[in-house]
């Protein structure tokens, strides 16, 4: 039985990758950092798992990586530990730089010491990109004459961070190559385009909008005789009221920039292309993706369809407090690597995605 080892297991994709081993027959060791709260809810239904053992432990912390590694015989480690959040990144910079970089070099050094059979997978990101894209001229046939210019990121595109997270992420991801070439070890990362789920956290953009729109459907539910025209949206810039007596209303969603675009799938698919990662003869870095780009309004408009409201803006509220401080406007990966080496392609469409996160929420 080969023993896979998650950092940042109670995560989305953590949890998601988890079942996915312990499907294939692995036995698993997830752990995390304690904290004061509980935050096991997305693995809750893996802790009766013989082959699932989970711990309390920190990727910064070389003795609790050393006993794991000279406890068992790690067969693969992945990565899925970090300070994730972007926004966060730019008010707690040093924090997130000591958990994204340094937690990575003591995974590293700890393997290259002690294991050095351990294949280690690290999450990269698609905001290592930043402002940066790369061009192709496509040969379709549109109203204005023979193609358009398209945009898009691969492993060869330039990359330049926009915020502390990724400024950390790239480092990392620097040492992955490094103690690969330097040390002969097994050493991958997956540059992972935006990634969603039912069990996305609440912080992030997609699962704002999701669990709005499921607290606000909760709401109307409790509405008698409710009409959409019914609906005052104008009394007050930031709350929603139902007409005719309704005192209390309901906030409005507030949200930052609506136009960046960015290539959402589901994570579920992006934890099968983790373990493909390694699965390869040598290791390499490859970017997993959809090959689609959406806007944040794109994202709206299918979401709120779900619950029959087509003109979405009157809800929304753009609050320049969730604008970055450098914004990030565009992302769009592109798979091509991954797909001519191992097969890799996303199962879940963008409106499949949002059709199960919406639902979740409702």
């Amino acid at each position: 039985m080969q023993v896979a080892v998650i950092s940042g297991v109670t995560g989305q994709t953590g949890s998601y990758l988890a079942e996915i081993l312990l499907k294939k027959g692995y036995f698993v060791i997830g752990f995390s950092r304690r904290v004061s709260v509980d935050t096991s809810d997305r693995i809750k239904h893996l802790l009766t798992n013989p082959n699932f053992q989970f711990e309390e432990g920190d990727i910064c912390d070389a003795h609790y990586i050393t006993s794991l590694l000279t406890k068992y015989r790690v067969s693969e480690f992945y990565n899925l530990a970090a300070q994730s959040h972007v926004a966060t990144s730019f008010k707690q910079p040093v924090v997130t730089s000591k958990i994204n970089y340094e937690g990575v070099l003591n995974i590293l050094n700890c393997i290259k010491e002690l294991s050095p059979t351990t294949k280690f997978y690290q999450a990269s990101t698609s905001e290592l990109f930043g402002s940066s894209y790369d061009t192709y001229q496509s040969i379709a046939y549109t109203e204005h004459g023979i193609g358009s210019v398209e945009k898009y990121q691969d492993e060869n595109t330039k990359m330049m961070p926009q915020s502390p997270y990724a400024v950390a992420k790239l480092g990392a991801h620097h040492l992955v190559r490094l103690y690969r070439e330097s040390y002969g070890i097994y050493a991958a990362a997956g540059i992972l385009f935006n990634h969603e789920s039912p069990r996305r956290g609440d912080k992030f953009v997609t699962k704002k909008i999701t669990k709005w729109i499921g607290e606000f459907s909760r709401w109307m539910d409790t509405q008698q005789g409710f009409e959409q025209g019914q609906l005052r949206m104008d009394d007050d810039p930031d709350i929603i009221y139902f007409s005719p007596y309704d005192k209390q209303g309901f906030p409005k969603l507030r949200l930052g920039n609506l136009d960046a675009s960015r290539d959402w799938g589901h994570a579920k698919d992006y934890a099968e292309g983790m373990h493909s990662i390694l699965q390869q003869e040598k290791s390499d870095d490859f970017v997993i993706c959809t090959g689609e780009t959406r806007t944040i309004r794109e994202f709206l408009t299918v979401a709120f369809k779900h619950i029959d409201i087509d003109d979405w803006e009157p809800f929304v509220v753009t609050d320049p407090e969730f604008y970055r401080p450098a914004e990030v406007d565009y992302l769009r990966g592109s798979c091509k690597k991954a797909q001519e080496t191992f097969g890799w392609a996303p199962s879940y469409s963008f409106e499949e995605l949002v059709k199960e996160m919406v639902e979740y929420e409702l």
